[in-house]
Order: C-alpha cells, then sequence, then structure tokens
C-alpha cells in the first residue's frame, strides 16, 4: 500500500495540471475581452506562450526546432519537424497552427486551412488560427466567411489588430455600404 500512494498522488496532481491549466486560460481569456490595447497584447502573449506547451519537453523541442528553422527561411524543414510533432502529438494544437503558418508561407492553402480546420477542432479559442481562416479566405474571395472568421476573433480578443479593420474592409464587401 505504500506504494500505491505516492502513484495515485503523482496520478492526482497530473490529472490537476490541466484543469488548473484550462481555469488560467479561462481567466486569461476573461481578462483579454475587456483589457485595452497594450494589456490586451500582452494577455495574447500569455495565451500563446500557453498554447505552445505541450506537456512534453520532446514535443516542446520539435515545436521550437520547426519554428527555428521556419525563421531560418527553411520552410520545408520546419514543415518536417511540425509533422512529426503532429504525428507524436496529434492532439496538439499548436503543432497543427504552426505547420499551417509553414504551409501558408509556401502558399500550400488548401493544406494551410486543413491544419487550421484541426486546430480549431482542438482548440476552438485559437484566435490566431481563426485570423488565418479569415486572411486565407479573403484570399479565396470568400468574403463572407473571411468576415465570419474575423467576428470570431473579435469576440475572442476585441482590441486584435487586424480584426477591426478586416471587419469594416469585409463588411463593405459583404454587406454593401448605405447611402
Amino acid at each position: 500500500m505504500r506504494i500505491l500512494k505516492p502513484v495515485v498522488a503523482a496520478l492526482a496532481i497530473a490529472l490537476a495540471q490541466p484543469v488548473a491549466a484550462q481555469e488560467a486560460l479561462d481567466d486569461l481569456f476573461g481578462a483579454l475581452s475587456t483589457a485595452g490595447e497594450a494589456d490586451a497584447r500582452r494577455i495574447a502573449e500569455k495565451i500563446a506562450t500557453e498554447w505552445m506547451r505541450s506537456g512534453s519537453p520532446a514535443m516542446d523541442m520539435l515545436l521550437s526546432r520547426g519554428h527555428d528553422a521556419m525563421e531560418a527561411g527553411e520552410t520545408g524543414e520546419a514543415i518536417e519537424h511540425f509533422s512529426a510533432l503532429i504525428d507524436h502529438a496529434p492532439d496538439f494544437a499548436e503543432g497543427y497552427h504552426a505547420r499551417a503558418t509553414a504551409f501558408f508561407q509556401q502558399r500550400r492553402l488548401g493544406l494551410a486551412i486543413d491544419d487550421l480546420r484541426t486546430t480549431l477542432a482542438l482548440n476552438p479559442r485559437h484566435f490566431g488560427a481563426l485570423a488565418g481562416v479569415g486572411i486565407i479566405f479573403e484570399e479565396f474571395g470568400r468574403d463572407d466567411l473571411a468576415l465570419e472568421a474575423w467576428r470570431e476573433v473579435d469576440a475572442l480578443y476585441p482590441t486584435h489588430p487586424e480584426a477591426a479593420r478586416a471587419i469594416e474592409r469585409l463588411e463593405r464587401a459583404v454587406e454593401g455600404t448605405t447611402l
């Protein structure tokens, strides 16, 4: 029985960590919805930092290597790292988001949209993925869908640096202007 107590305690701690992380994210999203522009950027960065934590040092290393490759202009290599990450951690939304960004840079928009769809299935509040969807749909000429995506970004992150301009531009395109 002595052996089981530490194992049960460790399991309880491990199970509580995702709940605590989710509660922290809920608090950050609550603050983001009412924050001024400067504070909102800081809060959004904290949220993004939380999203980049897979819970595995090995997976975090693959994500980091992929980002490093992107910064070095090695998009193909980045995709390889992000694909390996996805293979090993298929429930980690940020792997798909990172690969979608790399696909977008290669102008492989269909693959980018597929990865953004998966990102949002795993993390529906991912305002970065929603913004990506908005950008891509606008490029496809689907201003109605782009407007929907940007409105969702705005609902989550009201002071997003691009959302208000995108919504205004897309509303004119979709709904026209009043005389």
